[in-house]
């Protein structure tokens, strides 16, 4: 993983406003598949686009099916009824189960020969119990690499007549739906028959209700065994739209609960057909304040401000469930969620998986086979989320950035998988603790201005040149030289730097006046030019990020370290300004001090921080340019305040 990989979500104040969810991913390739299988032509409305869903597209035309892209998120695909055109192909899945396991019985129940794969997780999930239950119906598959695991090779079916087969139901509910979806290729009556409990029951209602507005009923014995009736065609609806993905709301009313809200989601409500509406019912039982219509869903904080700890059979809402188990941390008391073996099969082990993560963040987990138990700890600790390139993963661990200390998602790309703008989404409806961010050239005044303007909002205050000063002054006690980027880059991630008001403190030991010092600032100007060196003190500076907010001055606050900053500043005056305020600066501290020297110096500081390769001092874009040349400080704070007040109307915490 290369550094830049991952995405550091500041800590969060509250969630407030309205989010309009993309297509469900499952609903959207079991239409994609029921349309091509169908006879007749279907329009698909607010198709999901995704790698899930690019998967299936890429798999029905390269088996020959017609799929044209009429908008944006609307398609129209030919229907073939169930006899591809193609008779030979291979086909390539990703990780994509909604498109590998319907698609292998869909091929299997054909006469042609295909070879199905996928990336090697996907080679590491189970398929076995489908292909024996296709295999009693007389499909001819073999598995290329280890037995009951992708990828596969089909060729044309021997059909057998078989009108009963079995399928373990505690496995995957993926199985079921792909033989349900397959079983009107054939002409005779087909019963399945599920052995033991069947899991995700949710998801087998989107299937049948999808085969039902494609013209096939299936009668069902409760949830014992499932008939389709032989001579069972596909008819085109002509346009059908797809819901909102209910499993990708669960993030959003998460983040209401917790932050306050309300936050409100678009697209799914008390009509939908996925099962993961119920999440909501979840937060409910927490305290959550929840309302829904038809079409659309509102959660809120409860009225207390405190969540409480769940115990709670999961197997209605599987994908959801997750982000349970991330509400858990902000719950008083221990909660437990059970009945999710299936998470051990799916885009990682992924009971284990939430497992680590959470222990990271500082919870204590118990896991079992089907089931986790999280009992939170105090505070919520910053850290760097592995993803284990499962989407849903990057997804509910966004929420762990309601802590004090916000986090960090490794390999925040897998969100593609359903939702690949979810963190710009999700940035839309939550308040990072807020930023003023005050760069500027050396002896500009913006230190002196940001500690006023910090301590007139009562909020923290980071001087990030102070850091650098420490570091330089760790370097030379120690005896690294201000060149040697490995070094300093070692010692910069080793050394403890905490202020307290106006003092600083190194490894423990407070810090005098040595640090104000010119050649302090030199050797500060010398190490801040070294790029694995910013990068390290890079952390350092972003973890001064606490409620209520933060005023950060230095040379690329505005540009790199807080980007997203409220208000960004580029205070400045001029060098022969600058330089009489260094020298009175210096004399009321009772150091000596040559004004012509220390302008000279300003001058060739401000030549080498500019022309600097990595952050180079300059106005950052949306900084506004601040000339204090001709101000006093109370006349630039006031500034500062004002311009403060004018943008935090817009960003209401």
């Amino acid at each position: 993983m290369t550094p830049a990989n991952f995405i550091a979500i500041p800590p969060l104040l509250g969630a407030r406003g309205t989010i309009t969810l993309p297509g469900s991913k499952s609903i959207t390739n079991r239409i994609l598949l029921l349309s091509a299988l169908a006879q007749g032509t279907t329009e698909i409305r607010d198709v999901l686009l995704s790698d899930d869903t690019e998967r299936m597209l890429d798999g029905l035309r390269t088996l020959g099916v017609v799929v044209e892209q009429l908008k944006s998120h609307v398609f129209r695909v030919q229907g073939c009824g169930g006899n591809f055109p193609v008779k030979r192909a291979e086909l390539f899945l990703g990780n994509a189960g909604t498109a590998f396991r319907p698609l292998t019985a869909a091929l299997a129940l054909s006469d042609g020969d295909y070879k199905l794969s996928g990336v090697p997780r996907m080679h590491e999930r189970p398929i076995g119990d489908l292909v024996d239950a296709l295999s009693a119906l007389g499909a001819n598959i073999e598995y290329l690499n280890n037995e009951g695991f992708p990828p596969l090779e089909i060729h044309p079916a021997t059909l057998t007549g078989t009108s009963r087969v079995s399928l373990r139901g505690d496995v995957s509910s993926q199985y079921l739906t792909a033989l349900l979806m397959a079983l009107p290729l054939l002409n005779s009556d087909v019963t399945v028959e599920i052995v033991g409990e069947l899991i995700s029951k949710p998801y087998i209602e989107i299937t049948l209700a999808m085969m039902a507005r494609f013209g096939v009923a299936v009668r069902r014995n409760e949830w014992h065994s499932f008939t389709v009736e032989g001579g069972s065609r596909y008819q085109s609806p002509g346009v059908v739209y797809v819901e909102g993905d209910a499993s990708s709301a669960s993030y959003f009313l998460a983040a209401g609960a917790i932050g306050g809200g309300p936050v409100r989601i678009e697209g799914v409500g008390s009509n939908s057909i996925q099962g993961d509406v119920r999440f909501a019912d979840a937060l409910a039982l927490m305290g959550a304040q929840i309302e829904q219509g038809a079409n659309w869903m509102e959660a809120r904080a409860p009225l207390n401000g405190t969540l409480k700890a769940i115990d709670l059979d999961c197997n209605h809402i599987p994908d959801a469930a997750m982000t349970l188990a991330v509400v858990a941390l902000f719950a008083e008391g221990t909660s437990t969620l059970r009945n999710i073996a299936s998470w051990r099969i799916k885009e990682t082990d992924r009971i284990a998986a939430m497992a680590a993560e959470l222990r990271k963040v500082g919870a204590t987990v118990e896991e079992g086979e089907d089931f986790i138990r999280i009992t939170p700890p105090e505070k919520i600790h910053h850290a760097a989320i592995d993803t284990y390139d499962d989407h849903r993963m990057a997804m509910c661990f966004s929420l762990a950035a309601f802590g004090t200390e916000g986090i960090r998602i490794n390999d925040p790309h897998c969100v593609a998988k359903t939702f690949p703008d979810y963190f710009a989404r999700f940035r839309e409806v939550v308040q990072a603790v807020p930023v003023i961010a005050i760069d500027g050239p050396s002896a500009s005044g913006k230190g002196t201005v940001a500690q006023l303007v910090a301590a007139k909002l009562g909020y923290h205050y980071l001087d990030s040149g102070a850091l650098y000063r420490v570091l330089g002054m760790a370097a030379q006690r120690e005896g690294t030289r201000l060149g040697d980027e490995t070094g300093l880059t070692a010692l910069a991630e080793r050394i403890e730097i905490r202020f307290e008001g106006e003092q600083i403190w190194l490894d423990g030991a407070l810090v005098g006046d040595e640090l104000r010092s010119e050649q302090c600032a030199a050797a500060a100007s010398k190490v801040a030019e070294l790029p694995k060196v910013r990068a390290a003190l890079l952390a350092k500076q972003q973890a001064f990020r606490r409620a209520p907010g933060l005023v950060a001055d230095g040379r690329d606050m505005a540009s790199v370290v807080f980007p997203d900053a409220i208000l960004k500043i580029f205070l400045t005056a001029s060098p022969e300004a600058r330089a009489e305020r260094r020298y009175k600066q210096l004399m009321e501290k009772g150091i000596g001090a040559n004004i012509a020297a220390l302008l000279m110096d300003i001058r060739l500081r401000d030549e080498r921080d500019t022309r600097r390769t990595v952050s180079p001092l300059q106005q950052a874009p949306g900084a506004t340019l601040l000339d204090t040349t001709a101000l006093s400080i109370d006349e630039a704070v006031l500034e500062i305040l004002e311009a403060f007040q004018k943008v935090s109307a817009f960003h209401p915490a």
